[in-house]
């Protein structure tokens, strides 16, 4: 069965390229992003693995950590680091899961028959502290993933789960926000203390309340 947006993350056991890991105990208190790649020595994951290394310290500044994963050995997933590496002027920084036995592709319905009966998807999972799903994207096999968009996305959950706000089309951050509706307009006189346009009853813009 599919995983849901408000489910917990599997907890697994996996042989990494930074040693065998506990998900869930790895994860510890951070966010986490978990993203799949087909296979090795695939062109379009070579250029993702290479970017995400490139910027994974914005991934750090926001307390996330990021494991990637493909069903290949251990010993190809090294392999590929090397060329990865070479072809993207980067360093792989993060831990790749070798889930040769599809254990945790399975878990997280990575295997899609009418794409590939053996190979993962191109997956995304944006995990909260709580260990809960907070986002999914599945890609095509021909279509890179967009990292600023993921960076776009942490950035609106991680404040709208400590703000009763949410983002509006196109958001990105320091611009203004959306209050929820479950917040009436006395309260939002309360936490809202730079003031918010009121542009219908159910739609007041605010700047964004952790600037």
């Amino acid at each position: 069965m599919a995983l849901r947006l408000g489910d917990e993350a599997p907890d697994f056991t996996a042989v990494t390229t930074e040693g065998t890991i506990h998900f869930h105990e790895w994860l510890g208190n951070n966010w986490g992003i978990l993203f799949s790649h087909p296979a090795d020595f695939t062109p379009v994951c070579t250029t993702e693995l290479g970017h995400m290394s490139n910027i994974k310290s914005e991934f750090d500044k926001r307390n996330v950590k990021v494991i990637a994963i493909s069903v290949d050995p251990l010993e190809a997933h090294l392999r590929w680091i090397n060329d990865i590496n070479e072809t993207q002027a980067a360093n792989v920084n993060f831990p790749m899961i070798a889930d040769e036995d599809r254990k945790i592709a399975m878990l997280y319905d990575m295997i899609h028959p009418n794409a590939s009966e053996k190979f993962t998807v191109r997956s995304v999972f944006v995990i909260g502290p709580d260990k809960k799903i907070k986002l999914t994207l599945t890609y095509p096999a021909s279509t890179g993933r967009n990292f600023a968009e993921l960076l776009r996305v942490i950035d609106s959950l991680q404040l709208t789960a400590n703000y009763s706000v949410s983002t509006p089309a196109n958001w990105n951050h320091g611009e203004d926000c959306i209050i929820v509706p479950a917040v009436s307009d006395e309260d939002a006189d309360k936490k809202f203390p730079k003031g918010y346009k009121k542009v219908k009853p159910y739609l007041r813009i605010t700047p964004q309340p952790n600037l």
